[in-house]
């Protein structure tokens, strides 16, 4: 109250005194110097006192020259706009409660003051029911005129002294609207507490008639004297108990409810896997309109208790129920009546105060018309004074746009639209200013007026702040409850036990306020060791507390009575399609907003694009032919490896930057497959853009003529499949640091086991058996995707593709006539020596194997008529003579093959004929010049592999030409660069069963993301180790 205004009040206690003469009683005077009191330093109320006697002094100079009592006071209008300029409508208010009272100093008020009051109530813009209950209630002693709704009258149920306990004098007979009143009976009190509650300011005032001794914040009550309520009070007395304010208060708010609400726990205990650590027993039963505070210091378990009180953690022993339902056997009757709001911002930062709650709003209320959900939204941001910053940018902490204080508000406004009946908050004032802590408390308890129950976390409340709350729980070390009750009285109740010297002191006898701090000061209070310092050992230990607890509090449990029946809430989840929608257009706002985002992830696709074709742009004399170009297999390398790092980068923060949003939507059940559904398919439109642009530049930098779709078909194949193994990692991990620590042990592997850095054979013996590409390769997306890509380039370009058919021929039939069988007959030679000089039969067995095996698969892939003797190819019944008939059949095929050589390369010459006569030699060059790339060919062809064919286990094994060369197996299973693959027997070309195979992989990245299966290993082997 700053001092224009005190000059202004002080003027207007002296015109109202001055109506009925220019001396003040002792008693108007002590009122003046009460309220002065209230409101300033005790130093300068005589200052004030003697400025209260000058402006008495003018008014009566004023009086006796005029002729009406308002036209002397014509003043008084003007002081009063000077006023409600510069006070807030609580202290209005208050203000006309202390003139009320001090125009009925003597017990009687002239028409003269009726009248100045009426004209400072008008001015100060006091509801006229308001007017009316305050002057009933102050000027009258008939509690009649008072409005029966607002007014609460405590006294003993059995009144056995009329004259003492109805000092109204009130016929036994009691009227129809007296039984309207709210009533609260206290035992052994001879007396009678009357309290108006002032709605418009949330105020209570009280009045005591009676001969017993009461105080209130340590001062006398005196009879028929009103006095208001704050937050916290006390009201204490000799033969009662303590009559605390929330008593008074849940009895306004109580019968406004209509469903009350009773949380219960019945011993209750939590412990966390493999250890002693949570919270011991204990039990409760807390009722709707209290606001609780749960305080204790740091790593007690305060955290832990508020989710094992909303369920999120299951208990050890004990059950906890509302209204009767256990919170864990009727997770989806109870769904909508708990709220949670953790100590994290549950923001999103990219998008609008209004954005946020809209979305929220949409999740909570799925058959709400669209104009009811903007009514809700509009009415909580109103609610919660929120409504100047509704169009700002929420930002995020270091890039400060609304304060600290407002997004509290708004987290808890997101909680609130759905209208919980118990709302837990974890650490509500964390990181405010004493100003914006002060502002959020008060909320809450507003809340709680409004019949919630409401539990917060808190640590070092102020002095103000701690008078707020209802009750309150104390935690200490080991997870043990130490305190249970009122907060004003748990200091009281800690000195008392540790034998302060002031146990009875709770507040400051001056100012009133309590020394929050000294609670937990005492409660770790350390034992002093010989050479006076603080030891480590505590005077009382936290089991010491807990058995004082017990003792005190635990034979007092009362399960609190309640109605088998839970809060109606209009709060109903949209289904899976609508919740998909939802979540798609708040991710899409959410990148559209953040022009970082957008200008990085679509430039950085063309961008590497340009680099990697720029660079690799090999120009061999003067101008550039792509037939020439060396570095193609190393772009469309990296093209693989560009697809799998963007697909990772754009998709791994994409759930751990939601991870506390999710945590509170849990309690929404709203559905993961579509929230997850949501980001796939946003990740794989963004994909598609990436690796189009990236195709689009690359491929016309470097000529790549004619595979735009298979390119960027493969490369979107492999982002996708990145994306999904980014969301499976944002999913597991607790950190973005972690997550980019991690990128590099999945890239790295990509790279060198995709069989191009080091080639498939050249990897260690125990990996690779040069028949198939090892299993190491097969898990690697980035081997089927390069393969996939580079066989598409070599054997489907416009001009390999007129030639490829003639030139399989011609390599299939070289590879037997010049490799395989000369090798053959090699061993049969070997065989016919052995037997006739060395005698060597484990030789002779081997050789005799492999040269039956591999007759006999010569039948099979290439239609070769059977040897007829390949039954004699055993060591019991080899001799010359089937030596001999070997040799001689090999040489057939031998022959046979030099002739399909010589027809295939005859029709490829034809072929080759007929397309130059009808486009031209120099037509067919410049196609091969611009569609056949010869470093391409070359690796394909394996023409830098010295040995074109190797000796393995009971085998040959061709390494010559594998672009032309079918495979063996019947499952899928192939050498590097095979044409095609076959699965039971049908061929399938390599490009779209690799293809198919990217998205295998990918189908069971999105099963083990729908099971947040990673995750759930991470957190089953965390536990394991603890």
């Amino acid at each position: 109250m700053n001092e224009p205004v005190l000059n202004a009040l002080m003027h207007l206690f002296a015109i109202v005194a001055n109506v009925n003469g220019p001396k003040v009683s002792d008693i108007g005077r002590s009122i003046v110097e009460s309220f002065l009191r209230e409101n300033i330093p005790h130093i300068k109320i005589e200052n004030y006192l003697q400025l209260f006697d000058g402006y008495i002094a003018k008014c009566h100079e004023n009086k006796v020259q005029s002729k009406s009592i308002l036209e002397n006071h014509e003043e008084l209008k003007n002081l009063c706009v000077q006023l409600t300029c510069g006070l807030h409508k609580n202290k209005r208010v208050i203000i006309y409660l202390r003139l009320l009272e001090f125009v009925n100093e003597d017990n009687i008020v002239s028409p003269d003051e009726i009248e100045i009051l009426s004209v400072i109530s008008l001015a100060f813009n006091i509801d006229k029911t308001e007017k009316k209950n305050c002057e009933a209630f102050i000027l009258n002693k008939n509690i009649e005129p008072l409005e029966r709704k607002r007014l609460l009258i405590i006294e003993r149920k059995k009144q056995d002294k009329p004259s003492k306990t109805n000092p109204f004098n009130l016929e036994k007979k009691t009227s129809q609207s007296d039984t309207k009143t709210k009533r609260l009976y206290i035992e052994n009190f001879e007396g009678r507490i009357n309290v108006l509650f002032l709605k418009s300011i949330n105020l209570f005032i009280i009045k005591y008639f009676g001969a017993d001794f009461l105080s209130l914040k340590g001062k006398n009550i005196l009879p028929g004297k009103f006095y208001i309520l704050d937050n916290g009070s006390v009201i204490k007395g000799q033969n009662i108990k303590p009559l605390y304010y929330n008593d008074i208060t849940v009895k306004f708010f109580k019968e406004e409810t209509k469903t009350q609400i009773v949380l219960t726990g019945e011993e209750i205990e939590f412990k966390f896997f493999n250890s002693d650590n949570g919270i011991k027993p204990f039990s409760f039963s807390e009722e709707s309109g209290q606001l609780i505070s749960i305080m204790g210091g740091s790593g007690v378990g305060k955290s832990t208790l508020l989710n094992v009180l909303n369920g999120r953690l299951p208990l050890k022993k004990g059950k906890i129920d509302i209204n009767g339902f256990d919170i864990h056997k009727n997770k989806m009757l109870i769904n909508g009546v708990i709220g949670y709001v953790p100590q994290d911002d549950l923001l999103f930062n990219e998008l609008t105060v209004y954005q946020n709650l809209y979305y929220n709003a949409k999740l909570c209320f799925g058959k709400s018309s669209e104009k009811k959900i903007n009514e809700i939204v509009k009415n909580i941001l109103h609610d919660l004074q929120l409504t100047d910053i509704k169009n700002f940018t929420v930002g995020n902490p270091l890039k400060k746009i609304i304060s600290g204080g407002q997004r509290k508000r708004i987290n808890i406004a997101l909680e609130l639209m759905r209208e919980p009946s118990i709302l837990f908050i974890d650490e509500p004032t964390s990181g405010l200013s004493s100003r914006d802590s002060e502002i959020v408390i008060t909320l809450l308890k507003q809340l709680a007026l409004k019949g919630k129950l409401i539990f917060a976390n808190i640590h070092q409340p102020s002095s103000a702040i701690f008078k707020l709350f209802d009750k309150l729980w104390l935690l200490d070390k080991g997870g043990y409850v130490i305190y249970s009750g009122n907060p004003i009285e748990a200091l009281e109740y800690f000195k008392t036990i540790s034998t302060n010297i002031d146990a009875l002191e709770s507040e400051c006898p001056s100012c009133g306020n309590v020394n929050v701090e000294q609670i937990l000061q005492i409660i770790e209070y350390h034992t002093i060791d010989e050479t006076g310092k603080y030891s480590f050992e505590r005077k009382i230990q936290p089991e010491e507390w807990y058995n004082h607890y017990c003792k005190n509090f635990g034979p007092s449990f009362i399960r609190k009575n309640s109605e088998k029946k839970l809060p109606a809430n209009n709060f109903k989840i949209p289904d899976r399609k609508n919740q998909f929608k939802i979540f798609s257009i708040r991710n899409l706002c959410t990148k559209l907003t953040n022009t970082q985002y957008l200008f990085i992830n679509f430039l950085e696709a063309p961008v590497l694009a340009f680099i990697l074709a720029y660079f690799t742009k090999y120009v061999s004399v003067n101008d550039y032919v792509f037939s020439d170009n060396k570095n193609i297999p190393a772009y469309l390398f990296m093209s693989i490896i560009v697809s799998l790092f963007i697909g990772l980068t754009v998709s791994s923060e994409e759930i751990i930057k939601d991870r506390k949003i999710l945590e509170r939507e849990s309690f929404l059940n709203l559905s993961w497959f579509s929230y997850i559904n949501s980001k796939i398919i946003f990740l794989f439109v963004v994909s598609a853009i990436q690796t189009l642009t990236f195709v689009l530049v690359g491929n016309s930098i470097l000529e790549i003529k004619g595979m735009l779709f298979p390119y960027w078909l493969i490369l979107f194949s492999t982002s996708c499949f990145a994306n999904l193994l980014g969301l499976n990692i944002s999913s597991g991990l607790d950190s973005v640091i972690n997550i980019y620590i991690l990128v590099p042990f999945i890239l790295i592997p990509q790279i060198m086991m995709s069989g191009v850095i080091v080639h498939f054979d050249d990897l260690h013996k125990s990996l690779t058996k040069r028949i198939y590409v090892p299993l190491v390769g097969d898990v690697m997306t980035s081997r089927w995707a390069y393969e996939a890509i580079a066989v598409k380039q070599f054997k489907d370009n416009k001009y390999e593709k007129i030639f490829y058919e003639y030139e399989k021929e011609i390599s299939d039939a070289t590879y037997l006539a010049t490799f395989l069988i000369p090798q053959l007959q090699s061993k049969v030679e070997e065989c016919d020596r052995n037997i006739q000089f060395l005698h060597n039969k484990n030789l002779l067995t081997k050789n005799l194997s492999l040269i039956k095996n591999e007759i006999l698969k010569l039948e099979k892939r290439y239609d070769i008529l059977p040897y007829e003797y390949v039954d004699y190819l055993v060591e019991s019944r080899f001799d010359e003579r089937i030596a001999e008939e070997t040799f001689d059949y090999l040489e057939f095929i031998k022959i046979n093959s030099n002739e399909k050589s010589k027809a295939a390369s005859s029709a490829k010459d034809n072929r080759y004929l007929y397309l130059a006569d009808s486009l031209g030699k120099e037509n067919i060059y410049q196609l091969m010049h611009d569609y056949y790339n010869k470093d391409l060919a070359e690796m394909v062809l394996n023409k830098r592999e010295v040995l074109k064919i190797y000796e393995t286990e009971n085998r040959f094994v061709q390494k010559k030409d594998p672009i032309f060369m079918f495979p063996e197996s019947n499952f899928g299973r192939a050498h590097f660069f095979s044409p095609v693959k076959i699965i039971q027997g049908q061929t399938i070309d390599t490009f779209w069963f690799n293809l198919l195979i990217i998205w295998v992989f990918s189908s069971i990245l999105y099963l083990t993301l729908l099971t947040d299966a990673l995750r759930k290993l991470i957190n089953y082997s965390k536990s394991y180790n603890y």
